[in-house]
């Protein structure tokens, strides 16, 4: 009977001592503190992140039923955003900064670097990990990204009311994180111009400024009955390869631009080129009457090229400048992707 008290006091004694060791070890260390708490296990309850820098460029990026949106107005560009959405979920600590290096890096960090605030859905109540009520919008993490380590391959962070910065990296990755919270609205940006379905569009009209006679409407009057007239003269195209009318709108799915130029190009250049005869007009009707129109401008080379024949041309092969989103930007983008929706008429008779 004593030996059984004697066991049992022994068991409970190295499980209090053992408790101790774990609950003290934890508090001490430099590594799982929550001054270095950064990373966060499950990204999929994160339903906001907030980036900004102290030049007033900021971002919020919102998770909706149909995906990611930038500051309340743009689809956000999703592979980015995963991307940032992986690195938070990664990101470790691989040590604190030095104590002779803690106040320059902080101070750096305080003039360049940006912050980040990240929201989750959590419970209000939660039982075990298990039994969870209330769920609720929390602001669950707030830290500030600074300046990268002098051999390129981790980022200085530092958690918001924490006195001590930290080196970060992501394991298996070569390389600093620090760019992936860009406050840049332009680095969030959904590159899409036309993300219609085939059973979405209602009607195509394709204008060619300087080749009228190429220019023409397609209406989808149902089902596996469409019409083309030429816009022109009006005349309606009496027989029409149904194949390549389908090909050609199916091509709407997912049309983008290269690049955003809006804020990346001096003012009066665009203004310029806006003033300019346009080549192409593209306007899409949907089926719930709303119009999505495209207008495409030339772009000049900074030097003349060969083109196949050996004739000296001053103007861009490869691409063209264009006015998207009801005008509201100036963007580049590229003759392979749009060559599929500026087919001319002649390309839909039948052979």
């Amino acid at each position: 009977m004593k030996k059984n008290r004697l066991a049992i006091i022994l068991t409970t004694s190295l499980v209090f001592i053992t408790a101790l060791l774990v609950i003290f070890s934890g508090t001490n260390s430099t590594f799982k503190g929550k001054d270095a708490d950064f990373a966060v296990s499950d990204t999929s309850n994160i339903s906001k992140i907030f980036i900004a820098n102290l030049d007033s460029s900021q971002i919020l990026l919102e998770r909706g039923a149909d995906g990611w949106t930038l500051n309340k107005s743009y689809r956000a560009q999703q592979r980015n955003v995963e991307m940032l959405l992986t690195t938070i979920n990664k990101i470790r600590v691989q040590g604190p900064v030095s104590k002779a290096g803690q106040d320059n890096v902080i101070r750096r960090m305080s003039a360049i670097g940006v912050k980040v605030e990240i929201y989750q859905i959590v419970p209000r109540i939660s039982l075990f990990g298990r039994l969870n009520w209330f769920p609720h919008e929390k602001r669950t993490k707030v830290y500030f990204v600074g300046d990268i380590t002098k051999d390129n391959m981790g980022t200085y962070m530092l958690m918001e009311g924490a006195e001590k910065a930290f080196i970060t990296y992501i394991p298996g990755f070569r390389g600093f994180v620090s760019s992936r919270y860009s406050p840049n609205e332009d680095d969030w940006r959904d590159h899409s111009v036309f993300r219609k379905r085939l059973g979405e569009i209602k009607s195509i009209e394709v204008e060619y400024n300087q080749e009228p006679e190429k220019s023409y409407r397609l209406d989808c009057i149902e089902k596996n009955n469409y019409r083309i007239t030429h816009l022109i003269d009006n005349q309606i195209l009496s027989s029409f390869d149904t194949l390549k009318v389908l090909n050609f709108l199916t091509s709407f799915s997912d049309i983008r631009f290269e690049a955003l130029l809006t804020n990346n190009m001096p003012a009066i250049k665009r203004d310029s080129i806006i003033a300019s005869p346009f080549l192409h007009k593209i306007t899409l009707i949907d089926k719930n009457n709303v119009a999505t129109v495209v207008k495409t401008f030339k772009k000049k080379k900074f030097a003349d090229h060969l083109d196949i024949a050996e004739k000296l041309v001053p103007v861009d092969l490869d691409r063209m400048y264009a006015l998207v989103n009801n005008d509201k930007d100036f963007v580049l983008v590229q003759y392979f992707t749009f060559d599929k929706v500026i087919r001319p008429v002649n390309y839909f008779v039948r052979e």
